[in-house]
């Protein structure tokens, strides 16, 4: 049997049975047509049968990261809170592309700053809501790459003054300016916003073109989406 076919036969039984087969789970179809899986047991099997699956404490893998969680604040575009805790998780391949990058930033005296990583998918479908367009806030009908846990919102800090560096906007900023193609006046955000995205790329990640904070893994497909609060 083909791939092709496999696939359209699983396809096939997913819309008849209202559920879906990730690595051997039946996983409910949302109203949308989507296995999202949202009990933590669900996810333990899955890492159990992929150590790829398990999302990594990003705090505790890359020594000397930093953070600045929005959404567990009401400083973020919904202007609530979104999150409980301020933990930043993502699946082991990312988080190993990830402290690659924090090491070559390093060398050239900046560190990662953390704005959003692993997001429960409840959190997607609110923020479209607010701001229905997906150039800027991700379709609950497709999901995120955030809800996977392969997406990561980011910038740099100086590694002399602990500050975070120039970029073209602040996060979550959904104007022209911060787009990749928007060229700034000040050579500084140029070659910040640049070293950013050559580095994330090097990496392994794939960015956005109207978002300089926002980078994923191009497989995540690979990865389920998930509602679970960690």
């Amino acid at each position: 049997m083909t791939d092709m076919r496999l696939k359209l036969i699983v396809l096939l039984l997913a819309g008849t049975t209202g559920y879906y087969t990730v690595s051997a789970q039946q996983i409910p179809l949302n109203k949308y047509g989507l296995a999202v899986l949202q009990e933590k047991h669900q996810y333990e099997q899955l890492v159990k049968k992929d150590s790829s699956q398990q999302l990594v404490d990003l705090e505790h893998f890359i020594p000397g990261i930093k953070k600045d969680v929005r959404y567990a604040t009401t400083n973020n575009f919904t202007h609530q809170q979104l999150y409980t805790s301020t933990g930043i998780y993502l699946r082991r391949p990312a988080a190993i592309a990830l402290k690659k990058v924090q090491e070559i930033l390093h060398k050239k005296g900046f560190g990662l700053l953390i704005y959003d990583a692993y997001r429960p998918y409840r959190c997607t479908e609110l923020m479209f809501k607010i701001v229905p367009n997906d150039l800027y806030a991700a379709d609950p009908r497709k999901g995120s790459g955030h809800n996977r846990g392969v997406a990561i919102d980011l910038s740099m800090v100086d590694l002399k003054t602990g500050k975070p560096v120039a970029m073209p906007t602040d996060f979550d900023d959904f104007t022209f300016k911060a787009h990749q193609n928007y060229q700034p006046k000040d050579p500084t955000v140029t070659a910040n916003r640049n070293l950013l995205r050559d580095t994330m790329k090097a990496c392994g990640f794939k960015g956005s073109s109207t978002e300089w904070w926002h980078f994923y893994l191009p497989d995540y497909k690979k990865y389920p989406l998930m509602d679970i609060v960690f």
